[in-house]
């Protein structure tokens, strides 16, 4: 359970940070708009993200990975029509998010420690 809460405020941070840095995406409101937004995001890329990723396997294979940049801002767009308080304005705005997102995450990912599994 602590590790979900983790996980769902470091894809909040995330989000944050990408809606203040690239131009087209926009987050409404202050705290909970924000949590929510980043939970959807989460169970998104939890069920929806590996099923795409089968499908474009070959795709994946001939861009030598370079194609999962494109299956993360479809993600963050397929977020952004599912809750209101999520705006993306464009392919182009959704990978420059995508990619800072990613980051903002593997940042984290160093600097939190993984909770030791009993």
């Amino acid at each position: 359970m602590q590790n979900l809460i983790i996980r769902i405020f470091v894809n909040a941070v995330a989000l944050w940070v990408a809606a203040q840095v690239v131009g087209g995406i926009d987050l409404a409101g202050e705290f909970w708009p924000v949590i929510l937004v980043a939970a959807v995001f989460g169970l998104v890329n939890a069920l929806i993200k590996p099923i795409l990723l089968l499908l474009s396997l070959p795709l994946l294979v001939i861009t030598l990975g370079l194609f999962t940049i494109v299956v993360n801002a479809l993600m963050l767009m397929l977020t952004a029509a599912l809750v209101g308080a999520l705006s993306v304005e464009g392919f182009w705005a959704a990978i420059l998010g995508s990619l800072l997102i990613s980051v903002v995450s593997f940042l984290f990912s160093v600097i939190l420690p993984e909770p030791s599994s009993k």
